[in-house]
């Protein structure tokens, strides 16, 4: 069996640094790939409004006979 080394208060320290870097980074990636789900929701959105009511606006216009 191998024996757990104990860990000096600096490498205990710098352990905890990286562990604390890396929930923040993922934390920030989190955080932009909901950012740019959102914006892609938003796009989706004006894109259908402008293909259903294009070819209304179309229709009704041509409809009057103007």
């Amino acid at each position: 069996m191998a024996k757990k080394q104990k860990m000096s208060a600096k490498q205990r320290e710098a352990r905890l640094e990286a562990a604390k870097a890396r929930e923040a980074r993922i934390a920030e990636e989190k955080a932009r790939k909901e950012r740019w789900k959102k914006i892609g929701v938003i796009v989706v959105c004006v894109i259908l409004v402008l293909a259903l009511g294009v070819p209304t606006v179309a229709l009704s216009f041509l409809s009057t006979g103007a």
